[in-house]
Order: C-alpha cells, then sequence, then structure tokens
C-alpha cells in the first residue's frame, strides 16, 4: 500500500514530521517497507531552454542542439526526439548525472561523430510516466536553471507499507489517518456524508441471477451520469496517481482508481453509450471469454462472477473491467458501479485466471459493506466537479449483509492478557477512536466493531487493539521461568529419526529438497494415490490438483528440472508427509531420496581416472538401510522381499521388510513405465522409508553406554560355495549361515555369484565368507570344522541348496 504525506495529511491534521509518522506507524502494525524521496532522486536535473536545433550532419533522425542551462554557459547535446525544436523548454540531464529510468550515468560520448554533453530527458526516463515519444515539453515560462523536481512539486515523500490480511481497513489512505489520529498523531478530517439527489430514473438495470447457486454478488449500486466531458484528469490527481506508480488514463477511470487508494472503495465505470440493454450479474458459462482493460483475452466458466449486457460478457465482477465498455475521451454518458462481491469468488477467479488488480487486492480481503452506496456518492460528486454531467437516481439491487455484531469486553482482560494495566478511560478513548461502540458502565461492557473491522471476533482482538495504539514498548519484558533442574528430553522420537536421517543422507553427498505437497492427478495415480477425497477443492494450478501418496513425484521432477539445465547428476532427498487417505491416520511420515545418471555415493561424472557408472538397485538399497540403522532400526533383523509396489521395475527392486507384513522401506530402479508417463529420462532409483512403522527400541535402564568390548584374539575366514535354485534370494542364505552358531559368527558377506557351466541348468553358486570370532581362547581346527558342519547344515536345511564340489 503506497501514498504521499501530503495524501495522508487530506485526511489527517497533524504537525508531526516525516520520521515521527513512519515511526509510529511501525509501531501500530502498519509496518513502513519504504520511504521514497522522488525529489532526491531527480536533484541534478534541471530546467533548460533549448536554442537552436540543426541537422545532425551524419543522421537523418538526429538533431543537435544548443541548450541553455541558465548559468550562462551552451551545452552541445545530440537528441533523436521527434518534437525536439529551437525555444523548447525540457529538463537537461548532465555528464555524471544518473537516469533512474534507464539505470545508467551520463558521461560525455560520441553520437555518430558529433560530441554530447548530456540529455534531454523525457517523462518516462525520469520515471514519471511511460511516454516516451517525445522529451518533456514545459511552458515557455518555465524558470531556466531551476531544478526540475522543485518546479514540479515531487518533493512528497512517497510511503510504503506492508498490510497484514487481517487490515482491509488500512488498504485505503483515510483508514491509516484514522489509526494514526487514534495513536495520538493528530486530529482525523471527518468525511463529508454525501447524498446526491437523481434529476431522473437511471434507464439500466441491474439484475442478480444465480439460480440456486451461492451468489457470488451480495449487492450491487449503479448510476448513470449523462454530459460529462471526460480527458486528462487533473495535474494534482494525475501526481497522486503517478507517485504511487499507476499510470494517469482519463478523468473517469483516474477517479475510480484514486478511490480504491483514498476511501479503499473499488469502483468501476462503463460508457453506457456501449452498454446494450441492461445489466446482468451472474456466473459465466462455458465457450465465454472477455477481453480485459489490460489487452488480455479471459475464458470463464461458471466459477467465475461476471457482468453481461445483451451482447455479451462487460466485466469480471470486482477484478477487471473489460476493454468493449471501457471509457476514453469520447465518453459522454457514463455508468458507475459500486458492488459488494463474495470473497472467496473473487479470490478464486483471480488465481484461476492469474489476474491480480487493486481491485481483487481489496476485494478479497473484505471491503466496509457500508460504505457501498456512500462510495458511490462520493465518486458521483468527483464526476459532477471534474467532468459536469447530470447525475440520475441510484439503482440498488441485492442486500448488505448485516455485519453489527456485540462483544462482551472485560476491562481486566487488557491487563491479563499484555500486562498493562490502562485506565478504563484511556480504554475506551481508544476503542472510539477507532470506531468501535461502547455501551455499559461497570468492569464489563458491550462494544459493537465497526463495519470496517471484519477482523474482530472477539475480547482478545479489543485488548491487542489497545495495546497496539498504546504501543507495546509500553509492555513490560518479562523473562520466562526457570527450571530447577535439567529439563528432560525435548525432541521426540519422530523428530529424532528426522534430524538422523537428515544427517545420514547428507553424509552420504545427498541434497536436502521441499517439494510440493500437492500434485498432478496422473501422477498420483501412478504412486498408489488418486483418491477423490485426497482432490483438492481449490487447487492453487491444475496439475496440482491432488495430495501426494509419495515423496517420489516430486523429487523426480526436480531432478528432471535439473537435468535440463544440465545438472544430470543429482542426488536428492525430502523429508515430508504423504497422504493415504483424508483421515489423520492416513497420513504418514516419510524420507526418501533419488539418484539420477551417475551420481553415485562414491562419486559421479567424468574422470580421468575412470568414468563412475549409472546408479543402480544397490545405490538406493546402500541409502535406504544407512538411513534405517541411524533411525534405529534392527538391522540385523530385516529381510529383503521383492514385492515393491509398482511404480519400481520389477527385479530391480525390492522392500525392507520385519516379517511378511511390516514394510519399513521399498527402494530399486523407477519404473521405464512410470518414467515415461511423468517425461523423465532415466536411469534413476529411488528409496522411501515409513519413519513411522519403525518400531520403538525398548528402554535401557540406564542412559550410560556400556563397556567397549573389543575381542584381543584374531578372527578366523572359511569360504563356503552353495549351489541353489536360481530363484533363490541370496539374503535367505545368508541368514541361515549367520544364525548357524551366533556365538561364534561375527559376519557373513557374499562375494560371488556364478550361472553356467559346472552347476546345473536352473541352478546358481552362491559364495559367502563366513568371520568366526572367538572370544575366550584360539580355536582348534576341530571346533572350525564343527562350526563348518552347522553352516552347511543350517543352509542345506534353510535353502535346499548343496555344498558346491
Amino acid at each position: 500500500m503506497k501514498f504521499t504525506l501530503s495524501w495522508l495529511k487530506e485526511h489527517l491534521e497533524t504537525d508531526a514530521t516525516l520520521d515521527q509518522i513512519v515511526e509510529r506507524l511501525t509501531m501500530i502494525g502498519l509496518e513502513v517497507e519504504e520511504v521514497t524521496d522522488r525529489a532526491a532522486r531527480l536533484a541534478p536535473f534541471k530546467i533548460a531552454k533549448v536554442v537552436s536545433a540543426e541537422q545532425h550532419p551524419n543522421a537523418d533522425r538526429l538533431r543537435v542542439l544548443k541548450v541553455d542551462t541558465g548559468s550562462g554557459e551552451l551545452l552541445q547535446v545530440v537528441c533523436g526526439a521527434p518534437n525536439a525544436r529551437a525555444g523548447l523548454v525540457g529538463v537537461l540531464g548532465k555528464p555524471g548525472d544518473y537516469v533512474p529510468g534507464l539505470d545508467v550515468t551520463l558521461s560525455v560520448g560520441k553520437i555518430r561523430d558529433v560530441e554530447s554533453f548530456g540529455m534531454m530527458c523525457s517523462e518516462r526516463e525520469l520515471e514519471l510516466s511511460d511516454e516516451h515519444n517525445g522529451i518533456i515539453d514545459l511552458p515557455e515560462d518555465a524558470p531556466i536553471g531551476m531544478p526540475f523536481a522543485e518546479y514540479m512539486g515531487l518533493g512528497d515523500p512517497v510511503i510504503e507499507i506492508g498490510l497484514t490480511p487481517n487490515r482491509p481497513d488500512c488498504t485505503a489512505v483515510y483508514g491509516i489517518a484514522r489509526d494514526l489520529a487514534a495513536a495520538g498523531l493528530g486530529k482525523l478530517k471527518e468525511r463529508k456524508h454525501l447524498q446526491i439527489r437523481g434529476s431522473f430514473p437511471c434507464p439500466t438495470k441491474v439484475v442478480l441471477d444465480f439460480g440456486d447457486t451461492p451468489a457470488l454478488c451480495k449487492a450491487f449500486g449503479l448510476r448513470l451520469v449523462k454530459g460529462v466531458k471526460n480527458g486528462p484528469s487533473p495535474k494534482w490527481l494525475q501526481d497522486r496517481l503517478v507517485a504511487i506508480g499507476l499510470r494517469p488514463i482519463n478523468t473517469l477511470v483516474d477517479i475510480t482508481n484514486y478511490m480504491t487508494f483514498d476511501q479503499g472503495r473499488p469502483l468501476h465505470v462503463f460508457d453506457a453509450a456501449k452498454v446494450t440493454g441492461n445489466l446482468v450479474v451472474r456466473r459465466g458459462r462455458a465457450g465465454e471469454e472477455i477481453q480485459g482493460l489490460n489487452g488480455k483475452t479471459y475464458q470463464v466458466d461458471d466459477s467465475i462472477c461476471v457482468i453481461a449486457d445483451d451482447k455479451g460478457l462487460e466485466s469480471l465482477g470486482g477484478i477487471l473491467g473489460g476493454e468493449h465498455s471501457g471509457c476514453d475521451e469520447t465518453t459522454v454518458d457514463v455508468l458507475i458501479e459500486s458492488a459488494l462481491w463474495d470473497e472467496n469468488g473473487i479470490a478464486r477467479t483471480g488465481r484461476k485466471l492469474g489476474v491480480n488488480t487493486d481491485a481483487r487486492y481489496r476485494f478479497e480481503r473484505g471491503v466496509d459493506p457500508d460504505f457501498m452506496l456512500p462510495g458511490l456518492e462520493m465518486a458521483t460528486q468527483m464526476v459532477l466537479d471534474l467532468c459536469g454531467g447530470t447525475p440520475s437516481e441510484v439503482v440498488s439491487v441485492g442486500q448488505v449483509p448485516d455485519t453489527s455484531r456485540i462483544i462482551e469486553f472485560p476491562y481486566r482482560e487488557v491487563k491479563r492478557l499484555t500486562g498493562l494495566d490502562l485506565p478504563v478511560p484511556e480504554i475506551n478513548l481508544i476503542l472510539k477512536s477507532l470506531g468501535f461502540w461502547i455501551s455499559g458502565s461497570g468492569e464489563t461492557v458491550r462494544v459493537a466493531p465497526p463495519s470496517w473491522r471484519p477482523d474482530i471476533e472477539g475480547k482478545a482482538d479489543l485488548a491487542e487493539e489497545v495495546v497496539r495504539i498504546v504501543g507495546l514498548d509500553r509492555v513490560a519484558p518479562t523473562p520466562l521461568p526457570r527450571g530447577g533442574s535439567v529439563g528432560a528430553r525435548v525432541l521426540t522420537a519422530s523428530q529424532i529419526r528426522r534430524s538422523r536421517a537428515r544427517r545420514t543422507l547428507a553424509a552420504r553427498g545427498m541434497d536436502e529438497a521441499v517439494t510440493w505437497s500437492f500434485i498432478a492427478k496422473a501422477h498420483a495415480e501412478a504412486f498408489g494415490g488418486g483418491a477423490p477425497e485426497l482432490e483438492l477443492a481449490n487447487p492453487i494450478s491444475a496439475d496440482m490438483s491432488q495430495m501426494r501418496p509419495s515423496l517420489l513425484p516430486g523429487l523426480i521432477a526436480a531432478a528432471q528440472r535439473n537435468a535440463d539445465r544440465g545438472y544430470a547428476d543429482v542426488a536428492l532427498f525430502e523429508v515430508g508427509q504423504v497422504f493415504l487417505t483424508a483421515r489423520e491416520d492416513g497420513q504418514r511420515m516419510v524420507v526418501a531420496g533419488v539418484r539420477r545418471g551417475t551420481a553415485k555415493l562414491s562419486g559421479n561424472g567424468r574422470h580421468w581416472s575412470g568414468s563412475a557408472g549409472s546408479v543402480d538397485v544397490f545405490d538406493a538399497k546402500a541409502d535406504a538401510e544407512a538411513v534405517l540403522a541411524a533411525a534405529g532400526a534392527p538391522v540385523d533383523k530385516l529381510q529383503v522381499f521383492t514385492d515393491a509396489p509398482g511404480w519400481f521395475h520389477p527385479g530391480r527392486s525390492g522392500a525392507f521388510k520385519l516379517g511378511p507384513k511390516q514394510t519399513l522401506a521399498v527402494f530399486g530402479e523407477v519404473h521405464p513405465r512410470t518414467l515415461g508417463l511423468m517425461d523423465v529420462a532415466g536411469p534413476l532409483v529411488a528409496f522411501e522409508i515409513y519413519l513411522d512403522a519403525i518400531p520403538e527400541p525398548k528402554a535401557k535402564p540406564t542412559r550410560s553406554k556400556g563397556a567397549l568390548d573389543i575381542a584381543d584374539l584374531m578372527p578366523v575366514r572359511r569360504d563356503f560355495a552353495f549351489v541353489v535354485d536360481k530363484d533363490l534370494s541370496a539374503d535367505k542364505l545368508l541368514k541361515a549361515a549367520r544364525g548357524a552358531e551366533k556365538t561364534l559368527i561375527a559376519d557373513v558377506n557374499l562375494f560371488d555369484i556364478y550361472e553356467g557351466q559346472g552347476v546345473g541348468e536352473g541352478k546358481k553358486s552362491l559364495a559367502i565368507d563366513v568371520t568366526l570370532q572367538p572370544k575366550d581362547r584360539t580355536l582348534t581346527d576341530e571346533e572350525i570344522d564343527a562350526v563348518a558342519k552347522k553352516i552347511v547344515a543350517a543352509v542345506e536345511k534353510a535353502t535346499g541348496g548343496t555344498l558346491r564340489g
């Protein structure tokens, strides 16, 4: 929200300085983001007169000007503006001056072999408007040598504040002045309550036609003013709009923009000659379209509120007018509209069409409903004052909603919630200054918020208003109480697991990503989601309509976006929630990751010593196993199953489980069909770990670590090769060997897989390395052979395999 200091003082009678106003605005919750002094930016530029304008010897469209700077010197300036001529009074920039509209600092230069010692400036080059077809042409009596900013009265600071969504009243300069007056920084100038008598009935009627559907327009006021003379608006009005970044168009349009910022009441004007029949406010229909005043064409549907006449659409209700019925210099009769729109409908339409306007900004936050018709009267008076004409009677349809509500307010709430012990008269004065109505006496009173404060709902809001105006700097700081002992563990088990997962994956060379919680429906269905109850009622875009059933779609898409920008070898992970059902127990905390290209743990890309290979299922398995170990899962009891979800490649994927039904993680290469659906190129592997499924570890009697147990005897290693069925999982064999003698077997590793001649058809050979770790004495050959026999027997029993000869 932008406004100038002089604009504010039109509504606020005050002697406060700019610094005092800026400080107080921030203190009362209207944080000042920037104060711009245009005069300081344009200080170097001065008024100068063109004494002569000769044709450039080497360019048809250039002229060589002799410019009088007012200090007795003539400067030579090369200029290409079509209006450059002898006798023109304009604005001169000298070498060393910074031109804000061009973002350049002037210097002496040669243009087609002719030296130029500056430039004559256009309005766009000085950021006064978008006009750039010619240089600034001032009146002949403009004083030569005078600073241009001083001549134009640009020494009016522009203040920009950042508004929170709950303060629609301060989208108006008048509302900001009201808050400052309540804070003791001056006196509010009450606005006049006008009621203009119409000379004739308004010939254009208005119909609200929403049938059985919820109304997207609550009330609508309309008035015709005949015989207006439209043209450029007065300089004071143009200056106000230019100062806050708006482009003056014509008087009628500028009045609506002025009312939007001055009073927080967006309006719209139709050229009555271009409106056929009556106006109908209704929902849009499929196939209809409208060309907006911004030159863009928009397709509408039945979720969008439109204003139409007998020939078609004339406006997007409350957001953007149509080009067909817009007012220009030929407008003689004007229809002035002031309406109340449904806030949710405005927000939905703006997001769907991608339209951001000052009207939408205010309507979706909620304008003052009681000011709908008074705002129409005020705008009518401005039209009569600046354009003349004869007004009609007002046509009003719909019903302005009743916003009155009573709040029981105990004065003690101020002290209870804020710590400030304020006298009752001071509290009453603050609330009344803000427009609140107070009734009753004693410790508790009845308070009615004004119509322009939809955010006030309870007694806590009233206490906040009081302390906001009094000043938060008056609230005494109170230290938090200290406990007498060391506190218990602060983080939950889930938080600890998430933190450890992040550390582990980061240490494995992966980068953390944060993706959207909603994805395209086709992607959700490909990853086991897409249920109707998980579809968003109001998605931000068509390809983000479903809550994600998995983290992988977002990560896979992110990996592809990196690849499209030249970073093909990426390793990404994310920790977040997935949504399987709409119920609370349908949400799961998941850790997921993807590796693409050659992004292996050992390194990626090309290297003189040998390029890295492409990622494979074992990279994803290693990542998942590392996270499970860090999260406290019983890794020694995990089993690897091959029943991974359908979005993984069969035969190149798996699942870590504790028994057949308790899945802790899935991993593998992503199925080519899934990659094709998402328009992603491989190779790409992924994993997902379900943190909530990891069982809680058993409570230990003490938090201290046990004694370090390291054997001082040399380990013994023996190799075994077993012939087993070709489709047997190696994990089953390893588990059987590991359990043959738990007191001595320290580790079992698979080091060779062989298929072919010598092992038989449908068979394969699995070679394992078994480490025996004695603890109290060196093992004899007989004891080692006995353990070996146990291993062979256990493997044969579990797998049906035989020791390879």
